[in-house]
């Protein structure tokens, strides 16, 4: 026996003997605890709050509901690390009465002002125990919420009954809102003889010293990224052997779930991966023995090929067994592919990047990009989870108080009350994409039930309710509409291999129910927003089809080497044929990430007859608003129809500028109008299609008139992935439509002296209207003494930040024979870099007056006439600052 683990042993004897005097033991038991995880000690407290990052009795304030405020104090503190609770219980022997907790002693009046005095026991092992450790776990959320905002909220909350055990709940979101269990319900509580096993240490000294480096999702996501690329190769060499797109992804979907069910044991151990390396060197057998493999899969019964009786999967993936002629290469792939460990699958991502893995077009871009699970989550608790913990909070109260009254059943029966509620709830994505809203939903319902079923447990009830009688949180409450067939199936996958892995994590070795995949239809392929009965190709007078750019195809420019507009790549102009808005499934909660489309950008990316069908149904919506606010408009007025109890939903960050601003406005106004009871204004988002930065909005509604939260980016911080890390300011109030708290803006009237001096800048609409400094010498020009047709160019991060000297090309006032003639080298310049682009535009003026810009603003042209200098500010910043120019 080694000397460390003898110490170990000696800590646990030492302390296993201790009980009923929490506050007498918990300081010495967590110093002694740090020793044993090879962790520094607490330091000691000072009188600066700012500087107590590692202390014990780490002080707080609670701002209370009447104005007045309390001193609480957290048994232990670690900056941006954990709060811990400390409590301790007995063995029967030792009881001598009930625990009292923190939070039941701040409703008896007597709070935690000051020191805790000695209290009594709870039972280990009774009810009773497990109530006391409950509230112990709410008491330390009421401190992460009571820290200051400088302090961030850990990503975890720590409960410890001194010499027996020690829970971690876990929100890598760090929203402060909602503590799960960690790494799940059956496994978040470590007793003290757990300390023996390394894994249990390790676990224990990074929540001490790397907390971030345990969130799974990080530690998946490695996993996940490297099985997309090898998943990518192999398509990319399926299509370059003459295959379809289409053939490719659905034999590849079939072979990853194939992949996924052996190394969770639905398959037996290997047998994939065997059956792959046994046809080395006879691959042309491939095809009969894999097809021969998923029929047997698809009906269950037993499987020649793995010698054993399969589990009937069924479910629509394994509908078409169609296994596609390979070469030895591409065995080879598909062999590295399934040693992959593909329980470790984040499907949070996993299907937006099988989706680029199988598309064509996306696969070209570089990275593998896609929006990080915390940010997801940012959105899904607001909108989903944290109404539905709060009901459960209620629920679990109610039950623990008939229990005290020795109304065990009846406190049972509330509980099962519940978990059939949980098992109805329906959430709906409208634009699910690859699934990663929806599956992130799924696993936090899943978190809660488990935490339902170990609450009936407590009052004596069986599990028996779980799925193998049909009653479980699964996926066909996750609803989806999606527009792309691929990112349809890709959803449903994501959601079963989601579904497995919970099962197996919270389940052990348990099969689940046949068939193992339910085909629930509940991923809709269609339009989201536009139903119609037809599509008809638009002809010209002669008959021939009228074609558009399809939007996305591009081709280097044989000058600049620029991408631009592919014209030959061209799609026929459709017409809809009896348009009107699409209906959505019932369902009681939407929450989502519509397409980030302006309303500049509609008709090049959808085309006109789709843009002018959109508009003419949904006349209420403003015809400058962009493209998602047709499902912002859609779920508010589902809200009002009380056929809704809340939505969620990302938008650009332009939702505050007026043009979007209008549908928003419309909703909060009304008689049995919506309210904004969550918003973060301006966050960042990866764009997973090219893995652009941008900034978006989110907006969390409910009917009514009600406060909200809005949270707004104090710090980001870059990370080693496309997540930041960053830290909010959060204020509670009314949020108007503009997405701020106070004085409503909107409401005030313009004052009718600003009419005609007050301006919007010109748009030039081409990039290549610009000059940078460094292009002057080689057009022959002198920036002390320009010509009338290039001017200094101040942008609004000119106004915000520091000044870049930069330069355009305007030609305004002139015809394209005066500009041609008067200055070549210029033209030339936006015959080659803007007029491919404008030769696509849907605006008339903008495709014939190539050579002007887009908004030239003669109306403030005029006006600066005969003024040597102006007022400027930058429209879209967050403060309104003046220059003079």
């Amino acid at each position: 026996m080694t000397q460390i683990y003898q110490s170990i042993q000696d800590f646990i004897t030492r302390w296993k003997e201790s009980a009923a005097a929490e506050r007498a033991n918990y300081q010495l038991f967590l110093s002694e605890l740090c020793d044993v995880l090879e962790v520094t000690r607490p330091q000691p407290a000072r009188g600066d709050d700012e500087q107590n990052a590692y202390v014990f009795e780490r002080t707080v304030t609670f701002h209370n509901g009447d104005g007045s405020t309390s001193i609480g104090r957290i048994d232990l503190y670690k900056r941006g690390c954990f709060v811990l609770e400390a409590k301790q219980g007995s063995d029967q022997a030792q009881s001598i009465a009930p625990l009292v907790s923190g939070a039941a002693e701040s409703a008896a009046g007597k709070g935690r002002k000051g020191r805790k005095g000695r209290r009594g026991t709870a039972v280990r092992g009774t009810r009773g125990w497990d109530v006391a450790m409950r509230e112990a776990q709410g008491q330390a959320e009421q401190y992460v919420r009571a820290l200051a905002p400088a302090e961030g909220n850990p990503p975890f909350v720590v409960v410890v009954d001194v010499g027996y055990s020690i829970e971690i709940y876990s929100d890598f979101s760090r929203a402060g809102k909602t503590y799960v269990p960690f790494p799940d319900a059956r496994s978040h509580r470590i007793l003290i003889d757990d300390l023996t096993r390394d894994e249990i240490r390790e676990r224990l000294h990074l929540v001490w010293t790397e907390p971030m480096t345990l969130d799974p999702s990080r530690r998946s996501a490695r996993v996940t990224r490297e099985v997309a690329e090898r998943l990518a190769a192999l398509a990319r060499s399926l299509e370059d052997s003459g295959y379809q797109p289409e053939r490719v992804a659905n034999f590849l979907m079939r072979a990853i779930f194939t992949m996924f069910a052996e190394d969770v044991r639905l398959l037996p151990a290997r047998g994939w991966t065997d059956l792959l390396e046994s046809l080395s060197g006879n691959v042309e057998k491939f095809p009969a023995m894999v097809s021969s493999l998923w029929e047997t899969m698809n009906a269950g019964g037993f499987s020649p090929i793995m010698r054993e009786t399969l589990l009937r999967f069924n479910g629509g993936l394994f509908e078409s067994v169609e296994a596609l002629p390979i070469t030895e290469a591409q065995l080879k792939l598909l062999v590295e592919a399934s040693k992959l460990d593909w329980r470790e699958v984040e499907p949070a991502i996993f299907g937006t990047l099988l989706e680029r893995a199988l598309d064509p077009l996306e696969r070209q871009m570089r990275g593998a990009h896609y929006t990080p699970r915390a940010y997801v989550e940012r959105l899904v608790m607001p909108t989903v989870i944290e109404p539905l913990r709060e009901e459960w909070q209620s629920v679990l109260a109610a039950a623990i108080t008939l229990d005290d009254a020795g109304k065990t059943r009846e406190a049972a029966e509330e509980v099962k009350a519940f978990h059939r509620r949980l098992c109805r709830v329906r959430v709906l994505d409208p634009a699910c994409g690859s699934g990663n809203f929806l599956y992130v939903t799924l696993e936090h319902l899943k978190r809660l039930e488990g935490e339902v079923l170990d609450a009936l447990h407590g009052f004596g009830d069986s599990q028996g309710i779980l799925e193998d009688t049909g009653l479980t949180v699964d996926p066909h409450q996750l609803l989806g509409i999606e527009k792309n067939p691929r990112a349809t199936a890709i959803t449903d996958l994501v959601l079963w291999i989601g579904y497995l892995q919970w099962h197996f994590r919270t389940r052990g070795e348990a099969r689940p129910p046949e068939p193992v995949i339910k085909k629930f239809h509940n991923i809709e392929c269609r339009d989201a927003v536009l139903a119609y009965d037809a599509e008809e190709i638009v002809t010209d007078e002669g008959g021939e089809p009228v074609t558009r750019w399809d939007g996305r195809t591009h081709k280097k420019h044989p000058v600049t080497g620029e991408d631009v507009p592919d014209e030959t790549a061209r799609v026929p102009v459709l017409r809809y044929v009896n348009a009107r808005k699409a209906e959505w499934p019932e369902a009681d909660y939407i929450v989502g990430n519509p397409p980030f489309i302006g309303n500049k950008r509609m008709r090049f990316a959808l085309g006109d007859g789709y843009v002018e069908a959109l508009r003419s149904v949904y006349e209420d919506v403003p015809e400058t608003s962009d493209l998602v606010m047709y499902w912002w408009n859609k779920a508010a007025y589902l809200i009002r129809a009380t056929k809704l109890s809340r939505f969620g939903l990302i938008t650009t960050n332009s939702i505050t500028q007026t043009f979007n601003r209008k549908v928003l406005q419309s909703h909060l106004e009304a008689k049995d109008g919506v309210s904004i009871i969550f918003a973060i204004p301006d966050h960042p988002w990866v764009d997973s299609k090219d893995g652009a930065a941008v900034r978006i909005a989110m907006t969390v509604a409910e009917g009514g008139s009600l406060f909200g939260t809005l949270e707004q980016v104090e710090r980001e911080r870059e990370t080693d992935n496309d997540e930041r890390e960053i830290t909010f300011k959060a204020s509670k109030g009314k949020i108007h439509s503009d997405l701020s708290i106070g004085v409503d803006l909107e409401s005030l009237l313009p004052l009718n002296a600003n009419s005609s001096i007050s301006f919007q800048g010109p748009i030039p609409v081409g990039e290549g209207f610009r000059l940078e400094p460094t292009e002057l010498e080689r057009f022959g020009l002198n920036s002390q003494a320009l010509p009338s047709v290039v001017r200094r160019y101040v942008i609004g991060r000119d106004l915000m930040q520091l000044f870049e000297e930069r330069f355009i090309i305007d030609f305004y006032g002139l015809s394209k024979e005066e500009a041609g003639i008067q200055h070549p080298a210029l033209m030339q310049k936006i015959i080659d870099e803007v007029k491919p682009h404008r030769d696509t535009n849907k605006d008339k003026i903008f495709r014939e007056q190539w050579w002007v810009w887009g908004r030239p603003r003669p109306e403030m042209r005029r006006a600066l006439n005969d003024l040597n200098r102006f007022i400027a500010t930058c429209r879209t910043s967050k403060h309104r600052v003046f220059s003079f120019l």
